[in-house]
């Protein structure tokens, strides 16, 4: 069946088309070509003319630029030929200088093992030499003096840069002649992770310099709001920026589907997806559903399964589940068997949302918004990987920005990307990176200001007061037992913890992961199997578990406390007092919940040590006006506490980030701002990463787009479609939907 025949079928079928809120389709375009740039060598000019390819405009202006040495960013849909784009400059330079080396960083090991089948491909049919070979924590010990010394293209990940700087001296000879850096997937690199990269990328920098090479830049990304401004945060360079694609793409339709658009009869948003996911399998489309955790990862799976059983039961075994946590081999198998075609439908965390070559798909199911535009048209971009029609659909949660884009369709497809924020001067990120550096080659201040930036002396000498670095003739230098790169992690979480179930690891999980999923007494999903956490071993952070289905689900209890550290900023604002500052935040995981359809059966305690951090936050002590603007009749605690998840629930509207990148406290009386009414929002990462300095400097847009938000929805005291969160460890207790809306259109006024 097409997809066209499948929209028709859905349409005609009032089952489905009445919860269809809107139905957007995208015209195909033909491809636009340029001609062969005159920089690429003859023999490169050959293969291209005995192959029959015609170079897309996008790739030849990025050939161009990179041959008058420029720095670039290339911005074009999944695809589109962006591996192309940067292998033709790197042929060039080997022709000139068969010595020259570039290194190919990649976010996730799969996507190094797709590009190096892709470049050997292009070795063996060009007849040209690049000598490609994978560096990672897989690569064997005998293996690897060969690779260090007669590669001429690395592919590696951010993970195995970070521990091989240290050996620098091992890798002189690739170093001093390295030509090329390539960043794939750069808007990966965002967040925590983005600013630990960044200054990783000024490491590597300082190490060539060090050798001699001052090598350029080609990164390719998503669309972003800002690419020029993300790309030198990332790398220190400006950019030149290509971000019109020359690549055909066939027609794809995209539909806003809306299980609450009856809200006599709501449907699981969930269960939605498991049989719209069994309908598009049964009608011969091969498509690949996305969730945002990885419990309904598995639940959606097992439900699909549940569904064509009855339909189609010779189909069942061609649905799988995919996330990250699987072992490598489970992960790479089903890979394959989707790019084979015998996997007919996957279930997937954003895992899959990168790059990976899966083959062609018909169709993509988006179960929820998935946080960002960029999100949405990467995952989307999934399907229709040639110019044949392809569809979407975004199947909408009951939560507020979900609710708002089925509201307003028009404003969803015309909405820009968002902003990509990485913030070098993070203390924790920093202090971690320059210990490193000092282990690779001594600082001095004055010179390595270029690389770090300014200020960097105050974090040098703390590291020099912990004992961990030490002021020399030659400047500061490490002075640790342990190797620096083992003591700082690129992503601030420095606990993994493994899940085993008779000694056998089923999954990985970092320590909040474990307290919010894993915890004893938790029900644990893994490839659609059920498991009870029996207990933790903490000394070798260990979660023992068993195989058992109990017939109910559980969900965690936390309870949030907030210190102020240092008020940094403070404006006046229409309704009290808007700050920016350092806080201590404290997280108690102090009990959880079984629940069996969504009610509560019974309420377990549970005996954790609580997790702090400091971190950013933006908050506002309210005015005597702004408490009277709630109203004498409202709950102050719940307007407030309203109001805290409507601006949490909006930040990913302005922000590229995730709500859950965010956490919030509300109180009717603060001891940390003289007993006055607070509410916080602040960065869930230590040391913050941004989104609160943000928040403080667009506190009134953000506002008015959560006052829009909750305005316009049609419940009388609140539900999930406005104020109520998914994370919210009080059960949503209390919450006053008209004491929000009114503290909410004071502040935007």
């Amino acid at each position: 069946m097409s997809v066209s025949g499948f929209l028709e079928l859905v349409l005609e079928n009032r089952r489905y088309s009445s919860h269809i809120a809107y139905i957007h389709k995208i015209p195909g375009k033909d491809a636009i070509y340029s001609s062969c740039p005159e920089v690429l060598p003859d023999r490169v000019k050959e293969w291209l003319f005995r192959e029959g390819i015609s170079l897309y405009s996008h790739q030849t202006e990025a050939i161009r630029a990179i041959a008058a040495g420029e720095d670039v960013i290339l911005c074009t849909p999944t695809a589109s030929g962006k591996t192309l784009s940067f292998l033709l400059p790197f042929l060039t330079i080997r022709e000139q200088v068969r010595d020259a080396t570039a290194l190919a960083i990649y976010p996730a090991k799969a996507l190094t093992r797709d590009q190096l089948r892709t470049i050997r491909d292009l070795e063996k049919s060009t007849g040209m030499q690049l000598d490609p070979a994978i560096y990672d924590g897989d690569t064997p010990q005998y293996d690897r003096p060969l690779i260090r010394s007669q590669a001429g293209l690395i592919l590696t990940n951010p993970y195995e840069l970070h521990q091989i700087l240290p050996w620098h001296r091992q890798w002189s000879s690739f170093f001093s002649r390295l030509e090329y850096v390539i960043l794939d997937e750069a808007h990966q690199y965002r967040g925590v992770f983005g600013s630990s990269m960044a200054l990783l990328i000024r490491r590597l920098l300082r190490i060539c310099d060090h050798y001699g090479s001052a090598p350029q830049f080609f990164l390719s990304s998503a669309t972003l709001a800002n690419p020029a401004d993300f790309a030198c945060q990332l790398t220190g360079r400006e950019m030149t920026i290509i971000d019109t694609s020359g690549a055909p793409t066939g027609s794809r339709y995209f539909v806003l589907y809306n299980p609450y658009q009856e809200m006599a009869q709501p449907r699981s948003v969930y269960s939605e997806s498991a049989e719209i996911l069994s309908i598009l399998v049964d009608s011969g489309l091969q498509s690949l559903c996305f969730t945002g955790s990885r419990r309904m990862t598995e639940l959606v799976s097992v439900w699909t399964k549940n569904s064509l059983r009855q339909k189609s039961p010779e189909k069942m075994n061609s649905i799988a589940a995919y996330r990250a946590g699987y072992l490598p081999k489970e992960r790479q198998e089903l890979e394959r068997n989707l790019k084979a075609g015998m996997m007919r439908g996957l279930v997937s965390t954003n895992a899959l949302e990168l790059g990976i070559d899966i083959g062609s798909l018909d169709a993509v199911i988006l179960t929820g918004y998935p946080g960002t535009m960029m999100s949405v048209w990467q995952q989307a971009g999934r399907a229709g990987r040639s110019t044949a029609d392809s569809l979407a659909i975004l199947i909408a949660m009951q939560n507020p920005l979900d609710q708002f884009f089925m509201r307003h369709p028009t404003e969803f497809f015309a909405r820009p990307h968002e902003h990509a924020i990485i913030d070098t001067k993070n203390p924790y990120i920093l202090s971690g990176q320059l210990l490193c550096a000092s282990s690779e080659l001594p600082i001095q201040p004055e010179s390595d200001i270029r690389w770090f930036g300014k200020g960097i002396s105050g974090h040098l000498d703390a590291l020099v007061e912990n004992g961990l670095i030490a002021r020399t003739p030659r400047g500061y230098v490490y002075t640790g037992r342990k190797r620096a790169s083992e003591l700082v992690s690129l992503s601030l979480i420095s606990e993994v913890w493994t899940v085993e179930v008779k000694s056998r690891v089923i999954e990985t999980l970092d320590v909040r992961q474990a307290c919010r999923e894993a915890h004893p007494g938790a029900v644990l999903i893994h490839q659609g199997e059920r498991y009870i956490v029996a207990s933790w071993d903490f000394d070798r952070h260990r979660i023992l578990a068993m195989k058992e289905d109990p017939g109910y689900y559980t969900k965690v209890n936390q309870q949030t406390g907030i210190e102020i550290r240092e008020r940094l900023m403070s404006r006046e604002i229409s309704a009290g007092t808007l700050f920016l500052g350092r806080v201590e935040v404290s997280e108690l995981y102090h009990g959880y919940r079984r629940l069996i359809d969504e009610k509560t059966i019974s309420t377990e305690p549970l005996s954790l040590e609580p997790i702090t951090f400091e971190t950013i936050s933006v908050w506002i002590e309210l005015s005597l006006a702004g408490m009277a603007a709630i109203g004498s009749d409202r709950d102050i605690g719940g307007s407030l506490h309203g109001t805290e998840h409507a601006l949490i629930a909006m930040m990913p509207f302005h922000v590229l980030c995730d709500r859950w990148d965010l956490g919030g406290l509300s109180t009717t009386s603060s001891s940390e701002c003289q007993g006055k009414p607070v509410i916080f929002i602040y960065d869930g990462y230590e040391g913050g990463i941004g989104l609160a300095e943000r928040a403080y400097h667009i506190y009134e847009e953000l506002c008015q787009s959560s006052e829009s938000m909750v305005r316009e929805c049609q419940c009388a005291d609140g539900c999930p479609a406005c104020i109520y969160s998914p994370k919210c460890g009080n059960d949503n207790q209390p919450l006053d939907k008209k004491g929000c809306l009114a503290l909410l259109r004071t502040i935007s006024s």
